[in-house]
């Protein structure tokens, strides 16, 4: 496994980052939840990504008690707090009484005193900017985070919530944004931003929600089980890549990952992992062989005309638009 640093922050995280989003909780028996996670330990994954909505928080209560008994000292534990967590008006958003409600709560799950990486998981325009990074000054100050990400962030937001960070003395150091082959929404202005202000990227979903992997065919039923077939939780949000345009110039991408010496799945988070910006690339899986085959896109250099000849493949299907980084206009 390789290492970075979190933007220009001196907290190291894993190149390949082990994220429970639809697979904790609920897409997957508890059984295979802790063998995936022993299977991201064995590997060198030392950098864990959640959430309190996840499952309806019984993902981060699976993850507390999957890596209990760990050297605390040795993990990078991250989760986030901004969709709805139970009925109530105040469940939700970036309040500052749904901050404090909610560490408290993400901690007892996790089994933790702490969190290296406490992220609003999204921007709330329902709730002051300063409320918000006030709350997030005193889970810092308090000891209960290390360090404040956001996720899906515009670079005007990333750059005002840091200018307030750097007054209230708290480190911003990071954004979780959705960034693959396919979606590269970032790089115009989310990127130049954060690497101006020291702030770097774990993007999620590298694979394309599985779609880069390969195993979906044009003209094709997916295959039973998959999560294009999960309407529950995985159909919604791949939906936006299951065309016939889409799988046909994937498959095109074959004989490159073939020349690399790579599965089609570590050709896309290897490929995420050549933008500097990126500190870490999150993936989840249902099966621990599944971690097995993704961690070896860590330390992979892509050359120059490898990622020329993937860019003549699918540039026609890459979504570059900077307006598709958005937050709810009001709370859910």
């Amino acid at each position: 496994m390789e290492f970075r640093h979190l933007g220009r922050s001196g907290l190291m995280v894993s190149e390949i980052s082990y994220g429970n989003w639809i697979t904790h909780g609920s897409q997957v028996e508890e059984d295979a939840a802790f063998a995936c996670v022993r299977a991201a330990l064995d590997v060198g994954i030392t950098t864990f990504d959640t959430a309190d909505v996840y499952a309806g928080t019984r993902a981060e209560d699976v993850l507390g008690r999957a890596l209990e008994g760990e050297r605390r000292e040795g993990l990078e534990i991250f989760t986030k707090v901004y969709w709805p967590t139970g009925p109530g008006r105040n469940d939700r958003g970036l309040s500052r009484k749904h901050i404090m409600e909610s560490i408290n709560g993400s901690l007892r799950r996790l089994r933790t005193d702490y969190v290296d990486l406490y992220q609003a998981h999204r921007y709330d325009h329902s709730t002051p900017l300063e409320e918000t990074m006030e709350a997030f000054a005193d889970v810092v100050h308090s000891g209960k985070a290390l360090y404040i990400g956001v996720s899906e962030w515009k670079a005007s937001e990333i750059r005002e919530a840091h200018r307030l960070a750097r007054e209230l003395r708290i480190p911003l150091v990071s954004n979780q944004p959705q960034y693959s082959m396919l979606w590269r929404v970032i790089e115009s202005e989310v990127v130049p931003t954060s690497e101006e202000l020291g702030i770097g990227q774990i993007v999620w979903s590298p694979i394309a929600q599985g779609v880069l992997s390969g195993k979906y065919l044009p003209g094709q039923p997916p295959p039973a089980g998959s999560r294009a077939t999960d309407e529950k939780s995985g159909a919604g949000f791949i939906s936006r890549f299951m065309t016939d345009e889409v799988l046909t110039r994937v498959q095109r991408l074959k004989p490159l990952a073939e020349q690399a010496g790579l599965s089609m799945a570590q050709l896309a988070v290897a490929w995420v992992l050549q933008n500097p910006n990126v500190s870490s690339a999150i993936v989840g899986a249902s099966r621990p062989e599944q971690v097995h085959d993704n961690v070896k896109a860590a330390g992979v250099k892509l050359d120059a005309e490898l990622l020329k000849a993937i860019d003549e493949i699918i540039d026609p299907i890459i979504e570059r638009d900077p307006a598709r980084t958005e937050s709810p206009a009001e709370r859910p």
